[in-house]
């Protein structure tokens, strides 16, 4: 049975979505990962062709995307996952796209733009919520303001949570933040600035994070200063603060292991109905040296909602051989209207 594309990490929770909405377009996804029962089950479940193989020998990676045009990872953490697959992708010829957020992925993974070039590969990170929509709206608002030299954005993600996606989290536990400044991205403490901001509701608290547009919006905006904060409950941000201490105790191996177990044992997933409920909001601020400034807002819905839908269209643009090869970010690669053109992501302000 052939297949348009292979999806790893297919019975992940953010894997599965993508796949549902992969066959719901007339895509043909091959299903793979390292465990065989739950590849195997989706497989029977979904009719789809099926690969089992780890991510540990190099070799096997290689022979198992030979064959292979587009490959979509959705099997996080991606700081484990991102580093075999692209290599693998580099050596057979093979689109590199995934779902991450981790700015320290990504910033790997453009690191690597002359390679793909060489072998024709398209490199792109963060075509989910993680990245697409802060990524669109920095480069839109920074098209509306050329000269501008600072870019803040801010993420009212609403609450649902995956699996990967904690795990995820709780490898940032006791890191330190990051701002990019004067082009570099710099180490701050957690929390490290707060502020309120009006996503359109009017103002919430929130906290500096280091999110992947860190890496996206200056390579899509080529602005060197940049931040990008989170909606947070006030108390919880002086509990960030206050436990900044603790952060070599929660880097500790075995409290990961742990951390990690219990994440595997109580994180599943929101449901669909927790996520057709959930709204969330996207606000972008650049400036330039004279005060003038450009804001923008925009509405998604529930970040899954938002990966599913933008995951899928992002694969079949790279089928059509739409994009250029090297490493790319969803603005630069689809334009900075490409969120946008979903009917359920809304531009609701231009101020």
């Amino acid at each position: 049975m052939s297949a348009d594309f292979l999806v790893y990490g297919s019975y992940g929770f953010t894997g599965s979505l993508a796949v549902e909405q992969a066959l719901s377009r007339g895509l043909s996804p091959m299903l793979a990962g390292r465990r065989a029962e739950p590849v195997e089950r989706q497989a029977t479940e979904f009719d789809c062709p099926h690969r089992v193989f780890s991510l540990e020998h190099p070799t096997v990676i290689a022979d198992q995307l030979d064959d292979v045009d587009v490959l979509l990872n959705c099997a996080g953490p991606f700081s484990s996952t991102a580093e075999p697959l692209v290599s693998a992708c580099l050596a057979t010829g093979t689109d590199y796209i995934d779902v991450t957020g981790e700015y320290e992925v990504i910033d790997r993974i453009a690191d690597l733009d002359r390679d793909a070039e060489q072998a024709g590969v398209t490199l792109l990170p963060g075509v989910g919520f993680d990245v697409v929509p802060s990524d669109c709206l920095a480069a839109s608002i920074a098209g509306e303001l050329p000269e501008a030299t600072t870019l803040e954005l801010a993420i009212d993600g609403g609450t649902t949570i995956s699996q990967g996606t904690a795990k995820a989290l709780v490898e940032g536990l006791g890191s330190p933040g990051a701002i990019r400044q004067d082009g570099r991205i710099e180490h701050v403490p957690v929390a490290s600035k707060r502020r309120q901001i009006d996503f359109g509701d009017g103002p919430k608290p929130t906290m500096t994070i280091p999110w992947g547009d860190l890496v996206t919006a200056y390579h899509s905006t080529g602005i060197g200063d940049i931040e990008v904060y989170t909606a947070v409950p006030g108390p919880a941000i002086t509990v960030m603060r206050r436990t900044r201490p603790l952060g070599p105790v929660l880097r500790a191996q075995p409290v990961q292991r742990l951390l990690k177990r219990l994440v595997e044992a109580t994180v599943t997933g929101p449901s669909a109905e927790q996520r057709a409920e959930n709204v969330c909001h996207v606000w972008g601020r650049v400036s330039n040296e004279d005060g003038d400034s450009v804001t923008g807002r925009l509405r998604t819905p529930d970040p899954y909602e938002t990966t599913r839908l933008t995951t899928v269209e992002a694969v079949s643009r790279l089928l059509d051989d739409s994009v250029s090869s090297g490493f790319q970010t969803p603005a630069t690669a689809f334009g900075a209207g490409f969120a946008t053109e979903f009917d359920e992501i809304e531009r609701i302000d231009r101020d």
